[in-house]
């Protein structure tokens, strides 16, 4: 059995998207923004030669489905057959906007790259064409290849696909309000994604013109108060936690992240659920040990 180097790849909040869908899934994803922090996911991946095809994936010790994951997985072994375990070890929840699905399917890739001798940019690929068929998300794993404060100008990976990012380091914290949310089931509803395209389009140019952190955190608030994505209860607690800082949904989820006193945004949102608190990851997904 050959085993992979642990992957860490950091969780990404997306502060507000522009959805685009192509033919070609190097070409689909979305234009937006967002950050990637230093909690997320370490992935480890088993390898053995087998007379059948099979592959197991664990999310915390328990057995998983990890669709996206999943996916990825079978877009590099094809048919051969192989014993594929991948063990995911994962800081914050999935469906609650923080990027797992694409941490897990980027980490797995990478993981097994080093066991098959692929190449970065054909992992990176790999796990971006899953999340895009798989709709768990549309900028995550472009984003947590490279980590820091993005602004994704134009869909997709690389030629087609263009990131910014915009310099800086701030703590965040986080809070899962409510129960999960699963971006393809959000995305379907055409009254929701109609307004998040005309919403996500003025954001990321507004942002392009003045890029800025406290641009970004004011247009993520704006973004989610236009789109009607929010529960009242994300809503409350997002209007709180702006008297303290800046505050907005985690796209898509039912959690929270805000940026301000601390302290102080943590004794208050621990009133509507769980906390974590983070803080700028800028380097992207990578091998530690």
């Amino acid at each position: 059995m050959e085993e992979s180097p642990t992957i860490f790849v950091p969780a990404h909040i997306t502060a507000f998207f522009e959805p685009h869908y192509d033919k070609n899934p190097l070409r689909s994803g979305s234009r937006g923004a967002g950050f990637c922090i230093n909690l997320g996911s370490r992935i480890k991946a088993y390898v053995s030669r087998s007379r059948s095809q099979s592959i197991e994936i664990f999310i915390n010790g328990k057995k998983s489905d990890a669709i996206t994951t999943l996916t990825a997985v079978k877009n590099i072994i094809g048919k051969e057959p192989f014993k594929v375990k991948i063990d995911i070890k994962q800081d914050l929840p999935t469906s609650q906007g923080f990027g797992m699905s694409g941490a897990g399917a980027l980490g797995a890739s990478l993981a097994l790259s080093s066991i098959f001798g692929i190449d970065r940019i054909t992992a990176i690929k790999v796990a971006h064409i899953a999340e895009v068929m798989c709709r768990t998300g549309l900028g995550d794993v472009i984003a947590q290849a490279f980590g820091g404060i993005e602004v994704r100008k134009s869909p997709g990976l690389p030629p087609w696909g263009m990131v910014e990012h915009i310099p800086g380091d701030f703590e965040i914290v986080l809070c899962v309000i409510g129960s999960r949310l699963k971006t393809a089931d959000i995305l379907r509803r055409e009254d929701i994604l109609k307004k998040i395209i005309m919403k996500g389009k003025y954001c990321v140019n507004s942002l392009l013109e003045n890029p800025s952190i406290e641009n970004l955190l004011s247009l993520s608030q704006e973004f989610m108060r236009s789109t009607g994505i929010a529960s009242e209860r994300i809503e409350k607690a997002v209007d709180i936690a702006s008297n303290y800082g800046k505050a907005s949904m985690c796209m898509i989820g039912n959690s929270v992240f805000a940026v301000g006193e601390t302290q102080m945004l943590e004794n208050i949102l621990s009133n509507f659920g769980k906390i974590y608190k983070a803080r700028i990851d800028p380097y992207g997904a990578r091998i530690i040990d």
